[in-house]
């Protein structure tokens, strides 16, 4: 196991959301930072200019992670900075609202590139670096609905079901390399994601929470942080939702 500082952590997506907040956490305790980002450029700088704030390395990188190319060439860059991953958050997705009759077969498969393929690609590249030290960590970000399932979602239920299904066979397969492979599946919090809810829409859903409100980006970046500590050993294959008790 390496010391804090030495050892690197990969966010996809982390421009903004619960990738910004899991950067952020991962960096107030020292870890070297990978900020992944599509177009998101200012945003990007701006996650890594607070994660900068606690003293540590970071950098921020852009890749699509629909094209293998792409990740191949950043996965040089990493290895050139001595940013290879130990750990891994695959946190880039992509929503959709709408009837399912109405998805086109472009919008399919997209959305299925982004959310699931993406993981796929990235989890191959650096995979082998954490079985040859015999250690790693791959959290995947998927979400209750891939669960549960959602009306008008179906497509990205689909996708993120697809994700837990992923973790629990890639866990089975990597846990005698003593790499552990786990999902976190939030309920609703409090992203752009949910920017498209009018005030009325949003009382009703956290009328339907437990806990009565929505989760913060924050409160989703502890527990990713918790499955990748070296005391979570023993936990993989699992998918865990914080969702306020709203679907259990």
């Amino acid at each position: 196991m390496k010391a804090l500082g030495e050892t690197a952590v990969l966010i996809t997506g982390g421009s903004r959301g619960i990738g910004s907040a899991v950067a952020e956490r991962f960096a107030s305790v020292g870890m070297k930072v990978i900020i992944h980002y599509l177009q998101a450029h200012e945003a990007a700088n701006e996650v890594a200019r607070r994660c900068l704030q606690y003293g540590g390395d970071v950098l921020t990188v852009t890749a699509d992670l629909r094209s293998r190319d792409q990740l191949l060439r950043m996965q040089e860059k990493l290895e050139l900075h001595g940013f290879t991953p130990d750990i891994l958050v695959n946190n880039a997705g992509v929503a959709h609202y709408g009837l399912f009759t109405d998805v086109t077969e472009e919008e399919w498969d997209d959305n299925m590139a982004i959310n699931l393929k993406g993981m796929f690609m990235c989890t191959q590249l650096f995979a082998p670096h954490m079985i040859s030290q015999k250690y790693g960590r791959i959290i995947n970000v998927s979400s209750v609905w891939g669960l549960t399932g959602a009306s008008c979602e179906v497509m990205y239920s689909t996708a993120k079901g697809g994700v837990n299904a992923f973790t629990k066979a890639l866990a089975k397969e990597l846990a005698p390399s003593g790499v552990t492979v786990n999902a976190v599946a939030p309920g609703v919090v409090e992203t752009d994601m949910i920017k498209h809810l009018n005030a009325e829409e949003r009382a009703l859903l956290q009328s339907d929470i437990p806990a009565g409100r929505l989760a913060s980006p924050e409160e989703i970046a502890s527990l990713v942080y918790f499955l990748a500590l070296p005391e979570s050993s023993y936990i993989t294959g699992q998918v865990i939702s914080p969702n306020g008790g709203w679907q259990t």
